[in-house]
């Protein structure tokens, strides 16, 4: 599991830049309505990158089932990209200008991973030690 502490540490630094970013950077360039669109994206890619975080040391808890955290871990990194990736796509667009309709509908299906990332998480608490 040492590969989604590594995950947990760039997906991470990449929000806290991209937080930055949209913070000092982003103000002159989109409108209010983008600029919320886009702390939404920070937020979530946040909380899921912490998330990731925890799965690394839940992976070391006697009992836990490890097939679960790794599709808990599928889920959150591929929610982060879905979600949070086609919001920045969208709440840029004044900026890239490239057509991003077909984004509306990915953006829940990120959602939903990150719903079954959180299922996966509550599904690993094993009872029976040999399913771990």
């Amino acid at each position: 599991m040492q590969n989604s502490i590594r995950l947990f540490a760039l997906l991470g630094a990449v929000a806290v830049a991209l937080g930055a970013f949209g913070a000092h950077g982003l103000r002159e360039l989109v409108s209010e309505g983008a600029i919320t669109t886009y702390e939404t994206a920070v937020r979530y890619h946040f909380y899921h990158a912490l998330a990731i975080g925890l799965l690394g040391v839940l992976h070391l808890v006697p009992g836990m089932n490890k097939r679960r955290l790794n599709r808990a871990l599928w889920c959150f990194g591929t929610g982060i990209l879905l979600f949070s990736g086609s919001l920045y796509l969208l709440s840029l667009q004044e900026v890239h200008g490239l057509p991003v309709a077909i984004l509306g509908p990915i953006t829940p299906i990120g959602g939903l991973l990150f719903i079954a990332g959180w299922v996966f998480v509550f599904l690993a608490v094993s009872r029976d030690p040999r399913h771990a």
